[in-house]
């Protein structure tokens, strides 16, 4: 495939093949606190890098401790004055996300930046502990508690701040390829039709319908925080470990045409600090401008109804 088509700019200057440092070349998030979940590896530790270079507090947040703490040796290795601390969450445990959240509203810290990223792909059928189809209940429901347990610290911070407050759910395009009802509230946890690719598209359906739902909320209630959601991109990640022969090929043939973390991190890190992003609410990125998202992702009664479904399984 020709190199232009990887490098043509959309709108927002950016493209394809934009990296994560160049979205933010020149960008300054001192005074800024940025949450970053899933941050011990891929796109999530590039995105923890890059706002903690551009001077933002970051809290990565991490199911293993271990790694986190060694992607933040490898950041302060190379900038000794980036700030960033490693938080334990288990998304797919609502007990471990409660204990984070309140762990992090002791520390009395403001919250400019939630970047809800960390995520399961194509995994067979389990239940969490909480009794929920895992990819539902890690890459959805997992973050949708976390997003309201840190609601009223990120509403402070913006008020007394003066300051948008940003949250970006990290979605995928496998959204358009979800079960024919979108989102199954009747058979979450049905192992017989379980599909592992259906579930995870649903689970991304979830991600954007959810940050839409957040977005007229925030509008309707004259709140200054923005919610959008967006596809990284096709990236070399470990997420296709359930898969072995297309993890192969995607460790392999896939580096000819899939996007390295730092250009996968690009859209998330342009969301969260671009000016370009300012006021941009309840849209859908990618390759770092405003793309359009499937019918069901727009489809409001939809996300309200998952709102409501969201808060029974977390209540």
């Amino acid at each position: 495939m020709p190199p232009w088509i990887f490098s043509r700019k959309g709108a927002s200057g950016f493209s394809w093949a934009s990296t994560a440092d160049q979205v933010t070349q020149g960008l300054s998030a001192a005074g800024l606190t940025a949450i970053v979940t899933g941050a011990s590896s891929g796109i999530g530790a590039e995105t923890a890098r890059v706002l903690a270079a551009r001077g933002a507090h970051v809290v990565m947040a991490a199911r293993n401790l271990a790694a986190a703490e060694s992607v933040r040796q490898a950041v302060l290795a190379d900038n000794p004055a980036a700030t960033l601390d490693v938080m334990e969450l288990d998304l797919s445990s609502m007990a471990s996300v409660r204990k984070f959240a309140a762990d992090f509203n002791a520390k009395g810290l403001p919250l400019n930046i939630l970047v809800n990223n960390a995520g399961v792909m194509a995994t067979p059928f389990t239940l969490s502990k909480d009794g929920i189809e895992m990819q539902f209940a890690t890459n959805h429901v997992g973050h949708f508690l976390l997003t309201n347990l840190l609601l009223e610290t990120m509403k402070k911070t913006s008020r007394e701040s003066n300051v948008e407050g940003r949250i970006i759910n990290v979605s995928s395009e496998v959204h358009r390829f979800t079960y024919k009802e979108g989102i199954r509230f009747d058979k979450i946890n049905d192992e017989a039709e379980y599909s592992t690719f259906g579930a995870y598209g649903q689970s991304k359906l979830a991600n954007i319908l959810h940050a839409n739902e957040l977005a007229r909320r925030f509008k309707e209630e004259g709140v200054n925080i923005t919610a959008n959601s967006l596809h990284p991109g096709c990236i070399i990640t470990n997420l296709l470990r359930y898969h072995g022969i297309i993890d192969v090929l995607t460790r392999t043939i896939g580096k000819l045409v899939l996007k390295n973390a730092n250009q996968g991190a690009a859209t998330t890190c342009y969301v969260a600090l671009h000016p370009g992003a300012k006021g941009v609410s309840g849209k859908y990125f990618s390759d770092s401008n405003v793309y359009e998202a499937s019918e069901k992702a727009k489809d409001v009664e939809l996300a309200k109804k998952l709102w409501d479904f969201s808060v029974e399984l977390t209540t």
